[in-house]
Formats: C-alpha cells, sequence, structure tokens
C-alpha cells in the first residue's frame, strides 16, 4: 500500500487521483469513478466529488493508496 500525504483536511476524490499522480488528467479521473472503477475504503465509489479525509483507503487497478 502507497502512502499518499496531502496538505488539507480532505481532497475530492478526482482531485485526489491527479494529486498522487494516478491520473494525468481530471477528465481521466471523472471517466474511471464515473464507470466504477476506484474504490474507496473497499467500495466502488461513483461520486468524483466525493470528500476524502486522512485514513481513507483508494483502491484502483490494483494498487491501494492510504491518505495521511
Amino acid at each position: 500500500m502507497k502512502e499518499v500525504k496531502i496538505n488539507t483536511e480532505i481532497i475530492k476524490l478526482d482531485a485526489f487521483l491527479k494529486w498522487a499522480g494516478i491520473v494525468g488528467q481530471g477528465s481521466e479521473a471523472k471517466m474511471y469513478i464515473q464507470n466504477g472503477e476506484v474504490k474507496l475504503n473497499g467500495n466502488v465509489e461513483t461520486q468524483r466529488g466525493k470528500k476524502l479525509t486522512k485514513g481513507d483507503i483508494i483502491e484502483f487497478e490494483g494498487e491501494s493508496y492510504k491518505i495521511v
């Protein structure tokens, strides 16, 4: 599991995917999220504006990322 440090209390899911370098553009993040390819804490998340906080775990393409 990779740990990704954020500098704010919350970050939106699509912004997190960009911040962590998982996707190159926001449009990619939107597509993956809407297609149900991203999991948040073990559940498929389709809201790209979903607010994430420290401790949340995001899964995408077999990789896990923990917000610290």
